[in-house]
């Protein structure tokens, strides 16, 4: 723990770590104010591309806690921005909220349902069988499938729900074509993340809910990796993967918690 409280930067997934829906977890106030007080370096980054930057700001005021947008990075924008760089002026099929839309028009992408360059598929309340019907003949008809991140399921209030690769797999198995996904575990997101960080890996801790993104990502981009329990992931389903984080916590108040302890 103490070479975790060492670390200069902290790359945090928000679904999990930090809340569930619109309930805020135990011990996060303490751990954003612990961040802040010490002069932390630290980002939001979610594989969420339902909401943008300023929203997840707004968001989390109305938790109580006051944080500038410039904390967060989406996948939605990671997105935008890969397809921007391979292909400028592009059009895209959008399954998605009004984050991953947004960031797709900032960029200037244009949405397009009839012959677009891209299909690309988030997680999205009003995913149907006419939009997944849709995406499946654009697909065959030559776009090219893009998911904005990695997630299976995901964390509510109520319990797990489907994430974009769930609403991604009938597509994919419908078309015989596999996505490419942006999100983490990719390391174009992570590269990003650290570049907007400010630190380097070596100075910084990935803190994250799942094996198969959060720390994965953070494994491989060379970050600390803390995996906690408040999100989708139990002790348990640690040993089904062949790596591991190197710390394992009930929640990010645990660091805070070592903080205060240490001080004293």
């Amino acid at each position: 723990m103490e070479q975790l409280l060492n670390k200069k930067g902290f790359i945090c997934d928000m679904d999990g770590v930090i809340y569930h829906g619109n309930r805020l977890l135990p011990g996060v106030k303490e751990f954003l104010d612990w961040l802040q007080k010490e002069n932390k370096h630290f980002l939001f980054l979610t594989n969420s591309s339902q909401n943008t930057p300023r929203e997840l700001q707004q968001k989390l005021g109305r938790m109580g806690l006051s944080v500038d947008e410039s904390h967060f990075y989406t996948s939605a924008l990671a997105t935008a921005h890969f397809l921007n760089r391979q292909a400028p002026g592009c059009s895209a099929y959008a399954m998605g909220e009004h984050g991953l839309q947004n960031a797709l028009y900032e960029v200037g992408i244009t949405y397009n349902d009839v012959n677009p360059d891209y299909v690309v598929v988030g997680e999205s309340s009003g995913y149907n069988l006419e939009m997944m019907t849709k995406a499946i003949r654009l697909v065959n008809g030559g776009a090219k499938l893009i998911g904005t991140n990695y997630d299976l399921t995901g964390p509510t209030e109520t319990g797990i729900a489907p994430a974009c690769r769930a609403l991604l797999a009938p597509i994919e198995l419908a078309t015989g074509k596999q996505a490419y996904y942006v999100g983490k575990p990719n390391p174009l997101m992570m590269r990003t993340g650290l570049n907007l960080l400010g630190v380097h890996s070596e100075e910084a801790a990935m803190i994250g809910d799942r094996m198969d993104t959060d720390i994965v990502a953070g494994i491989e981009s060379g970050l600390d990796t803390v995996l906690v329990l408040s999100g989708v992931t139990a002790r348990e389903e640690c040993r089904l993967f062949p790596y591991r984080p190197r710390l394992i916590l009930d929640g990010v108040g645990e660091i805070a918690a070592a903080a205060q302890q240490a001080a004293r």
